[in-house]
């Protein structure tokens, strides 16, 4: 039961805002919004504000915002088909957008909840390279063979890619700056050099954001380079999954405690950036696709080869669906 409302609140994390962002670009830009919906499927509440419909559906798999004039051509001065390239633009990078932004604010809370580690040390371990050299607790690393580091990441950074000969680090504390000269050892448990020291944990709102923004960064960077091993090599039954697998990886987290959860909803919202933003006709970045498309050829793609498309589209996404459904299921036995 718990696994369940873990998801359902991790799938109206992320449904909400990018539809959110949606309807308030929309609105900024003077398009008529129809109707706000959270959920797919039977209408179970509605309440109408203003020229706005605000809906709440049976299934939580999805949501969507409906705007005057995108799906069927409106004579409305205030409907998107009326609006200008730039505008349409705007409206469909907001909900990409804000799942970005979400996964900076979830990793901004992870930081709050676990600290931030620094370049702060915390402690030396005895009879390691760092503790013969004279380094100790309470000194912040500054500068690794004359390069400046400022976070914990760059001083492991440094210590893991070093090769050969002296390393020489620079220390400041409360009595000023020293330099020390040493040589890491290999750690041949996790396969990397080390030198005997252990990070000093920090809470701090502005560090704590930092670190998500940089956290989010990392992620990124992460997802692209799986994508692009998958382009390498191909794709694997077990490069991808669905709704049902995401319930079983939920349940997963519980076990690691709540930053695990955390970690893995910033992870599942960039994904759904990074999808929504693929050329395919149906998804935000089809849509752009189009936009473009349409400026490059003078207009010469018309509305109806651009619903074929989408209808097209469609498809190929409900096969993926399926695909992944079925993949999923299948990995639980």
């Amino acid at each position: 039961m718990k696994t369940a409302i873990l998801f359902v609140i991790m799938l109206l994390v992320l449904i909400i805002p990018h539809e959110l962002g949606h309807m308030i670009v929309a609105k900024l830009v003077g398009v008529k919004v129809n109707e706000f919906s959270v959920g797919m499927g039977p209408l179970l509440l509605k309440r109408k504000k203003g020229e706005t419909q605000y809906s709440l559906r049976l299934l939580p798999l999805g949501g969507f915002c409906a705007l005057e004039g995108e799906e069927e051509m409106s004579d409305d001065e205030r409907a998107y088909n009326n609006k200008s390239p730039l505008q349409k633009i705007a409206i469909l990078l907001a909900g990409i957008t804000m799942n970005v932004f979400i996964a900076i604010v979830v990793m901004t809370v992870v930081a709050i909840i676990s600290g931030v580690p620094t370049n702060k040390i915390a402690s030396v371990e005895n009879n390691t390279p760092a503790y013969e050299a004279g380094i100790r607790a309470g000194d912040r690393i500054v500068e690794i063979d004359g390069i400046r580091v400022s976070s914990w990441e760059g001083v492991t950074e440094k210590i893991s890619g070093y090769q050969e000969g002296d390393m020489k680090i620079v220390v400041r504390n409360d009595e000023g700056s020293r330099t020390f000269t040493l040589k890491p050892e290999y750690d041949k448990e996790n396969k990397r050099y080390v030198i005997g020291i252990v990070t000093s944990i920090e809470k701090k709102p502005l560090l704590s954001v930092k670190y998500g923004v940089k956290s989010t960064w990392n992620l990124t960077k992460m997802m692209i380079k799986a994508f692009q091993d998958i382009l390498t090599r191909g794709i694997q039954k077990d490069d991808v999954s669905g709704p049902v697998g995401l319930v079983k990886i939920v349940g997963q987290t519980q076990s690691h405690g709540i930053e695990a959860y955390l970690i893995l909803l910033a992870l599942v919202s960039l994904n759904l950036a990074f999808f929504n933003i693929i050329p395919i006709p149906g998804l935000d970045g089809g849509k752009i696709f189009f936009i473009f498309l349409k400026i490059i050829t003078g207009g010469r793609i018309g509305d109806e080869m651009e619903y074929k498309a989408t209808m097209v589209g469609m498809v190929i996404l409900f096969s993926i669906f399926i695909f992944v459904t079925i993949n999923d299921v299948m990995n639980l036995f």
